[in-house]
């Protein structure tokens, strides 16, 4: 592993425990074991450290969020499923503190620079494509004229906000209630089909 590769994944798990403003840079250079030079070599300032995070992010959400939640499931309404499940796991292994990490960094940083926005919106427009990607693919088992990116951006408002309630009591219950108000609306749109 590169330091530059080491910085970022240790960047990354200080982020999504500390959150961003409070994780400094020497907190990540004593977790990383990497010399001050070389940080401030491969990232000039904490906000390019931020980027390599959120391209890790973006570049990874195949590989290590959608493809083991899709292991073995091939219908592609159960494949959004799936993936709700997963992250309810996260939740109830962490006993409710998980939170999407980048649903909280863009809690965190609402005001945070054009570069950092972009690449937030990347990574929720990545979460919507592969969602968007199964109610395609559900084909006519949905009605034709349903805005499947939408309904793919509502799975993503039901996932984020049950997280963020979740987190707040400690309890997959509101998760839980997204999830099958979600499920309820799904059915009827097959059924209406």
């Amino acid at each position: 592993m590169t330091t530059r590769d080491k910085l970022v994944e240790t960047a990354t798990a200080l982020f999504a425990a500390r959150g961003y403003n409070a994780t400094g840079m020497a907190d990540i250079l004593a977790a990383a074991g990497v010399h001050r030079g070389s940080l401030y070599h491969a990232f000039p300032a904490k906000k390019d450290l931020l980027l390599a995070v959120l391209e890790r992010y973006r570049s990874g959400i195949g590989e290590r969020l959608i493809a083991p939640a899709w292991a073995g499931v091939d219908d592609p309404i159960d494949r959004v499923f799936a993936l709700l499940a997963r992250y309810r796991r996260f939740l109830t292994d962490t006993g409710g503190r998980f939170g999407c990490p980048i649903g909280s960094l863009a809690l965190e940083l609402h005001e945070a620079d054009a570069d950092v926005r972009a690449m937030l919106q990347a990574n929720f427009d990545a979460w919507i494509g592969h969602v968007e990607q199964c109610f395609v693919e559900a084909g006519d088992r949905l009605p034709a004229d349903l805005d499947r990116r939408g309904l793919a951006l509502f799975a993503l408002t039901a996932m984020e906000g049950g997280v963020m309630l979740a987190r707040t009591a400690r309890s997959p219950e509101a998760f839980d209630a997204a999830v099958a108000q979600l499920r309820d609306y799904i059915d009827r749109l097959l059924a209406a089909a």
